[in-house]
């Protein structure tokens, strides 16, 4: 209401703020020095404001002395409302779920300007938020400011977490200000002040450039990435929030057994390799150059999963799910080198599977429910069995496998469609010394193919109209071969197998060469093998493949799948959090591609990597298996190279042509992977385009921002400073340089990595179509006369003997079903809008046509996949090619851009 004081002839209006009219004003309203005949009250109005008019003979000190104060006393109401994740009842540990006592958070509104008088920053505005509602996942918080009208926009918010356990804040909402709410996401956990005193920070959605950032935030600014980059020393403790690097010093284990000792991987010029998340460590007694992995595998605590993705596959049951694994088929299956008798053995792995013991005990077969849920059935007579599903391609076609068309059609549509390559010149002849390996020529003559390729008469005239393609593994291989048979159950061979494009766009392949160096006093060991009709050749040609598609198989895991995407990625993740601020619009544009990549590392290291670790376990390489991936880093990886179309013109699959859709034409027509991905990539690169260009108008902006510059040079320094010098990195000086760049890395960390993971179960499932290792060499490699005629005798127990034994098979099933599995809280390439862009008009335009274009590749994607003409993709008994449709559900199945390596 509005109250008029009048007195007649005399008028000296004075107006009190409402918001700062203390009670004992009002309490003068009744004062009897103010009759009836002096005051009127107009109560129609909101007590906003109060007028008043006096005459010399009506005085009321304490009002008049409130009234010459208004001016600086002027106030609003701002209330804040705090969102906190709770607590789904799973395997997150000290999550707050319940609020206890009349503990608060302390919230401290910061000014983004400094003070115009002093250039010093404004006093703070603080107040504590009390819950106020508890919901299925959330709990409520509020808490009321009273900002003076001088104050300014609100910049920052700090918190104090007053609780005895660390909270999940999601975001904060400022509500009272005449342009709107201001919003804050902060998707953070927040630890208890008497644990960490430091108060967070936490900067409003809008972006900032860091020479456009406002005066009151650029310290703040400043301190934030100062503390989040640590001082390099100490053991990071589980709720720290440091980004260090390190090198692969914790992959073995000398301090347990001198034989888990492995090479240290970075740092030096034998062993090149990205660099790590810093842990702190301890260094081993045995030998300080190894961190002891005697603990937890520190991830800065933003970067842990989520509940509902930790009880997926979480660090806290991941790993001993495995070992129970490893025991209980231990259990079962008493020969860890015993093979599957026969083909029908390995059918019942998804049709009755393993009675799991009853030995193995309540607590253990409880972690391995965790591990494996999906995996674990309970039959009619409530006794648990380990049973697989069955794989995709086996649903679809039960001989898939045994197919020579599925054999090459699985290197342009499967599991790892990065290796293919052009034939560019003849005859094919190793790199290597040919005083250690022995003769370079090929043993794959002009007569072995052109006695195949039908409708071309000499090699020369198939490679000119390039349609000779290889899958060469020979010279990457080859200086491994000696060392790998030095282990037992397991051999080598360097191989090139030879493919031939027909007429109807499909690979048809010609040979398989397998090759033994120099090996003590054998000399050079080489032989082809190719498709034939006589049961020994056809039997031989089977062997061959099976031992190709091990070198396929290691070469994706290790190198297409970990190495070019896990591995090489962590940097990026450790230098855009050490560099840009949260409030810069490349780390807003960054983010999303980074999400949950250095924990799934971190649990990679801990029980898939390491000594005698899974892959060890199950791969043809053994011990040498991370050593091989420091070789392939130091001869074959280029960041310039990542980028699809640079990747396809690289390896001879494309040429450029400005009249071709995306200015590329295709060696193989029909090539799913690169037919889909280059839609993908076009649209992240138009996205990507958009979003620089208005931050950045011209080149001297991007040459002036000192965060992002500081950026690429610690990735290309630290992160990856065993190539620092390499020529091939680019330049950060324009637009067009940060568009390739950030394109190059949110394509590895979507695409890419999705078309080498999540097919893997499907194909990989049924491990005879992709086996992790060969483990004995070839019948005709000096053979005594038994094994000849044991071949020759029982040729399909050669090739079950060849093929992983039980346990190498089933641990392998188990973990490509748990990495093939979308989380139900999986964030897809451009599905939602992350909030900072929604309050941008321009950014959210460029979004939302990007989110529109995805939706139209889905449709292409489904109308390819349905076209008979296109054969590598449809047809009777083949699994459509849907790992570039960006959107999917949780589950196995086989599609779906998630933005990050997620898993």
């Amino acid at each position: 209401m509005t109250l008029l004081l009048k007195k007649p002839h005399v008028h000296r209006p004075y107006t009190i703020n409402n918001a700062s009219l203390p009670s004992y004003i009002r309490r003068k309203y009744s004062h009897s020095c103010y009759s009836k005949s002096n005051w009127f009250l107009k109560s129609s109005l909101s007590l906003s404001s109060i007028s008043i008019s006096t005459s010399k003979k009506v005085v009321c000190p304490s009002i008049v002395m409130a009234t010459k104060s208004s001016n600086e006393t002027k106030s609003h109401n701002v209330k804040a409302l705090v969102t906190l994740k709770q607590s789904d009842g799973g395997l997150i540990k000290n999550i707050v779920t319940g609020i206890v006592g009349n503990k608060h958070l302390v919230l401290e509104l910061v000014s983004a300007e400094l003070d115009p008088r002093t250039n010093s920053k404004k006093e703070t505005i603080k107040g504590k938020a009390h819950e106020t509602e508890k919901k299925e996942n959330e709990v409520q918080y509020e808490a009321t400011f009273e900002l003076p009208v001088d104050f300014g926009n609100v910049g920052a918010v700090l918190v104090e977490n007053e609780h005895d356990k660390e909270i999940f804040l999601k975001n904060i909402v400022l509500d009272g200000f005449p342009d709107g709410p201001v919003h804050l996401t902060c998707q953070s956990w927040i630890q208890p002040k008497h644990d960490t005193p430091t108060k967070r920070v936490f900067f409003t959605n809008k972006m900032y450039l860091p020479s456009q950032t406002p005066s009151g935030l650029r310290k703040l600014r400043e301190d934030e990435l100062i503390e989040l980059r640590g001082n390099g020393e100490g053991e990071k403790k589980s709720s720290d929030r440091i980004y260090d690097y390190d090198v692969y010093n914790d992959l073995g284990d000398p301090e347990t057994n001198i034989k888990l000792k492995r090479p240290v991987l970075g740092g030096t010029k034998q062993y090149p390799y990205p660099r790590r998340c810093r842990t702190g460590r301890k260094h081993s007694n045995t030998d300080p150059s190894y961190e002891t992995r005697d603990s937890d595998f520190y991830v800065p605590r933003d970067e842990a999963f989520a509940e509902i993705k930790d009880i997926q596959f979480n660090t806290t049951t991941a790993s001993s799910g495995v070992k129970t694994i490893l025991q209980s088929l231990d259990t079962i299956l008493t020969d860890i080198n015993l093979g599957f008798d026969s083909f029908e053995d390995i059918d019942e792995l998804y049709k009755q599977g393993f009675p799991l013991p009853s030995s193995l005990g309540s607590n253990n077969l409880t972690l391995l429910q965790k591990a494996i849920p999906r995996l674990i059935k309970v039959a009619h007579d409530s006794q648990n069995l380990l049973r697989f599903d069955t794989p995709e391609a086996l649903k679809r076609d039960k001989f898939f496998w045994l197919s020579d068309e599925e054999f090459a059609r699985e290197t342009l549509a499967g599991v790892n469609p990065n290796s293919i390559q052009l034939v560019k010149e003849w005859p094919l002849r190793s790199k290597l010394e040919s005083q250690i390996y022995g003769p370079p020529e090929s043993a794959i003559t002009k007569e072995v193919v052109e006695s195949q390729i039908i409708g071309y008469t000499t090699v020369e005239e198939a490679i000119q109209e390039k349609k000779l393609f290889v899958l060469d593994y020979h010279d990457l291989y080859l200086p491994y071969v000696s060392k790998v048979r030095e282990m037992k159950n397991t051999t080598l061979y360097g191989s090139r197998t030879l493919f031939f494009l027909t007429k109807q766009g499909t690979l048809k392949p010609l040979v398989i060469e397998l090759t033994r160096p120099i090996i003590g006093d054998k000399p050079q060991w080489k032989q082809i093998f190719t498709p034939a009709s006589d049961s020994t050749n056809l039997w031989l040609w089977r062997l061959a493949k099976a031992h190709v598609l091990a070198h396929d198989t290691g070469y994706h895991e290790l190198i297409s799948h970990w190495l070019r995407t896990h591995c090489v990625v962590e940097p990026f993740v450790i230098a855009t959090n050490r560099q840009l601020s949260t409030m810069h619009p490349v780390y807003k544009l960054l983010h999303p591609h980074l999400r949950y990549t250095l924990q799934i590392n971190a649990l990679g290291r801990e029980i898939l990597i390491s000594s005698y670790g899974v892959i060890e376990s199950t791969f043809f390489t053994k011990k040498y298996s991370m050593e091989l991936s420091s070789v392939a880093y130091d001869k074959l990886w280029q960041f310039d190279l990542q980028g699809l179309p640079n990747d396809l013109l690289h390896r001879g699959m494309a040429v450029e042509d400005p009249s071709a859709q995306h200015g590329l034409k295709l060696a193989i027509e029909d090539y799913p992977f690169a037919n889909d991905g280059l839609l993908i990539w076009d649209a992240i690169k138009q996205w990507v385009t958009d979003y620089v260009n208005h931050y950045y108008p011209n080149p001297s902006i991007i040459e002036s921002d000192q965060e992002l510059q500081a950026w690429w040079t610690e990735v290309r320094t630290k992160g990856h400073g065993d190539k620092s010098e390499e020529p091939w990195w680019p330049n950060l000086k324009t637009q067009k340089d940060l568009i390739d760049i950030i394109t190059t890395i949110a394509w590895v960390a979507s695409a890419h990595h999705s078309a080498t993971n999540f097919a893997q179960y499907a194909y990989g499932g049924y491990f005879p179509n992709r086996p992790t290792i060969a483990r004995n060499n070839m019948p005709t490699e000096d053979p005594t006369k038994e094994e000849w005629e044991k071949f020759l005798n029982k040729p399909e127990q050669t090739l079950l003997e060849c093929f992983p034994s039980q346990i190498q098979a089933t641990l392998v099933m188990t973990i490509l079903n748990l990495l093939s599995y979308h989380s139900p809280d999986e964030e897809y390439l451009g599905q939602l809008i992350e909030p900072s862009w929604a309050e941008n008009p321009a950014i959210k335009v460029a979004f939302e046509r990007f989110n529109g274009r995805l939706k139209e590749i889905e449709v292409i994607i489904d109308s390819r996949n349905a076209n008979s003409n296109f054969k590598n993709r449809n047809g009777a008994g083949i699994v459509p090619y849907e790992l570039m449709k960006p959107f999917s559900g949780p589950g196995v199945t086989g599609k779906g851009v998630p933005y990050s390596i997620s898993i």
